[in-house]
């Protein structure tokens, strides 16, 4: 029963400590001449969300689609 202690506690340890740190969510805001001002954050998964919603697509590719569509985005 001891050794079942021992293990189930060395486990506890690693399950608790291995998880990585959950990323939040950072925005950024983007203007165009066509558009009034808008948000685009990166989701913890790494996609772009427009107005709450995941786009599908990476943030960063997003971003320069955006960009090389005329946008300006920053901090």
């Amino acid at each position: 029963m001891k050794k079942i202690s021992i293990i189930l506690l060395i486990a506890c340890f690693f399950s608790i400590f291995s998880c990585k740190k959950d990323e939040g969510i950072s925005c950024t805001t983007c203007s165009s001449p066509e558009t009034a001002d808008f948000q685009v954050c990166k989701e913890g998964n790494g996609n772009a969300s427009v107005g709450g919603q995941d786009t599908g697509t990476p943030y960063d590719v997003y971003i320069t689609g955006l960009e090389q569509a005329g946008a300006s985005c920053g901090n």
